[in-house]
């Protein structure tokens, strides 16, 4: 794995890229596919890092990643619709900012996927584990089409709950079967050698869990390289990689085969219910594999268990209080809480501690 120098200055890659400093065309780029032998991509992920050291107690989960190209909470963004054909099934479209700055928007006040990324991308990001850049926003469109139908260039069309997405800047690494990895493949480690690295690839394991990630199929998840030098010959690939989570568009809910937006997103009561561990004994984490998924009922180190609990337990109320409230959680309420949206963010803090205190009252040993 990397030296203290090394990882000082990966983190420092980190932050920049967190902060959104390239336009998401931009990022894709720069983001130069190097396609990877079966034996190079091994190796590389055997090296590759999941976490970089944070100041949990100080990050901003409100604000979110800094720097150009962020956007400030529920800011309002004016765009041009772009024609584009993005994945997935959710309500989504590309638009270009001044400065040929071109950003994936998603949106829809009944898409959980606008609430859930924003969360779990800024807890993730919080806690030093890796992920991409997402901004709760207000947008007007102009030309944006109705219902996916033809676009009117004279037409602009408002989204009052929309989601804005950074990709973490970087040269992405491909295999000879695609892009991604799966989660079965952060066994691919010398646990001998790399106790260390180990214990942080169980946390987020469990992490992941806790957040019930259910489409956790190859796609979702990538593997970039952050060298800042031009590509180097396939035999050393990358000298540093990172393996992060892409997509946690289907989070704070609970798994399920199908992978719906109920109760996979933002589901206070089926998050709440949903416990963190399989089973009375031992540390294997919940969350039952979907369809399409990758992640099935992980067993946790003991290692890997204090190391979450450990960043878990330096973020305050009033951060989680940010987090929820940031992400527009009451807002997507299925729960009667009285027409309070305080109330409702208590609720999901109070449900958020009751998972912690799960992990810490379990032993791995």
């Amino acid at each position: 794995m990397m030296s203290q120098m090394s990882r000082s200055a990966v983190a420092i890659v980190l932050v920049c890229s967190a902060a959104g400093i390239a336009s998401s065309r931009a990022t894709v780029q720069a983001s130069q596919r190097n396609v990877l032998s079966r034996d190079t991509r091994e190796d590389v992920i055997q090296r590759a890092d999941v976490w970089i050291p944070t100041n949990v107690e100080t990050m901003d989960l409100r604000r979110g990643p800094a720097g150009p190209g962020a956007f400030g909470p529920n800011a309002l963004v004016e765009c041009t619709w772009v024609d584009a054909k993005l994945g997935g099934k959710t309500p989504k479209f590309e638009c270009v900012l001044p400065g040929d700055d071109h950003v994936k928007v998603k949106y829809g006040a009944d898409n959980g996927e606008v609430y859930a990324e924003v969360a779990a991308t800024r807890l993730l990001w919080a806690l030093g584990f890796g992920a991409d850049a997402m901004y709760p926003v207000r947008v007007r469109c102009k030309g944006c089409p109705a219902d996916s139908k033809e676009s009117d260039a004279s037409t602009v069309r408002a989204y009052e709950f929309a989601a804005i997405e950074r990709k973490t800047p970087g040269r992405e690494l491909v295999g000879r079967n695609g892009s991604g990895w799966e989660w079965s493949e952060l066994e691919a480690l010398d646990q001998s050698s790399n106790p260390e690295a180990r214990a942080q690839r169980d946390a987020l394991r469990l992490l992941a869990a806790v957040l019930q990630h259910t489409d956790s199929k190859r796609e979702q998840q990538r593997l970039i390289c952050l060298d800042t030098a031009a590509a180097r010959p396939e035999k050393d690939a990358c000298a540093h990689a990172l393996l992060l989570i892409s997509d946690v568009g289907r989070t704070f809910g609970k798994a399920n085969a199908f992978n719906r937006d109920r109760p996979g997103s933002v589901d206070l009561d089926a998050w709440r219910d949903t416990d963190v561990w399989a089973g009375p004994k031992g540390c294997r984490a919940r969350i039952h594999q979907s369809l399409t998924g990758t992640l099935d009922n992980p067993v946790v180190s003991e290692a890997g268990r204090r190391f979450l609990l450990s960043l878990l337990q330096r973020l305050s109320d009033a951060q989680l209080r940010d987090l929820f409230t940031v992400a527009r959680f009451p807002a997507r309420s299925q729960t009667d809480m009285a027409g309070e949206p305080g109330r409702e963010v208590d609720a999901w803090v109070d449900a958020f501690k009751a998972k912690v205190a799960q992990i810490a009252g379990r032993t791995c040993e």
